[in-house]
């Protein structure tokens, strides 16, 4: 009797796209990653549209899932430590760092590696339309899996290292020391400037040596790249962060879709 595969499938939600992943459980293999890039950011009911239409043309989504993830890749959140969290309050926190509208709905994601709570928005029109179409899903916010899982990797020095995951319109900074957090932030950018400008300018906050402080590297970006080029002139140690993941993957994808490939647990 044959075995049916088992799959797992995430799809990361951006107001400038659309990317989906599928894992083979049974193989412990990547089957397909896939991104949908809009030209300019997109309204909740657009992107929902977009969604829409990329299920009902692909497929890939017409089998058995295990697991579904809805992953929110937004500038709508923040980190609050565990001790201060009230979820009664999750506005009041949430307001000084992004742009909110009174009808948002807010959640939190928990984030037990550092006694951390993250507070986000997701879009409600999504979540519905993905539980009609595949049932019981989970849902995080995209910097709950990045910091998870940079902090899980094992990193026992005392020097700061700097991790960059480039997106198309935004990119986010982690710094860890000793195995814990000193930074986290999201910057929007548009030109190669922006994005050395916010750079140098958290490295100088810090205190950091750009002459010393290794470097990582993750998301959209290669080393062809204008991003890459001037990143790499103005800062010695650089380079594009190693996968420790046990899945098996093709054409050198694992740095440039961390989030998505470490969104499986």
């Amino acid at each position: 009797m044959k075995q049916n595969s088992i799959k797992a499938l995430s799809i990361q939600i951006r107001l400038s796209g659309l990317s989906f992943c599928i894992l083979n459980r049974t193989n412990n293999s990547i089957e397909i990653i896939e991104h949908i890039d809009l030209d300019k950011k997109a309204t909740p009911y657009e992107l929902l549209n977009e969604l829409k239409l990329l299920i009902e043309s692909k497929s890939e989504f017409n089998q058995e899932f295990d697991s579904v993830l809805c992953i929110y890749q937004n500038e709508l959140s923040c980190l609050v430590p565990k001790e201060l969290f009230d979820e009664n309050n999750m506005a009041d926190y949430l307001k000084f760092n992004a742009k909110i509208l009174k009808t948002d709905f807010i959640n939190y994601d928990n984030l037990p590696v550092n006694d951390s709570v993250n507070i986000y928005v997701p879009l409600i029109n999504i979540n519905n339309y993905i539980f009609e179409t595949f049932g019981s899903f989970d849902y995080k916010h995209a910097s709950t899996i990045l910091i998870e899982s940079l902090l899980q990797r094992t990193y026992e020095d005392a020097t700061s290292k700097v991790f960059i995951n480039v997106n198309t319109t935004t990119f986010e900074i982690v710094v860890i020391k000793n195995k814990e957090l000193e930074f986290y932030n999201t910057f929007d950018y548009t030109t190669k400037e922006d994005f050395i400008y916010y750079i140098l300018f958290t490295i100088e906050q810090l205190k950091l040596n750009p002459e010393i402080v290794k470097t990582y590297l993750m998301g959209q970006i290669n080393e062809d790249d204008q991003f890459f080029k001037i990143l790499y002139r103005y800062i010695r140690f650089v380079e594009f962060l190693k996968s420790d993941h046990r899945y098996a993957t093709t054409n050198n994808q694992d740095h440039n879709n961390f989030v998505l490939i470490n969104s499986f647990s």
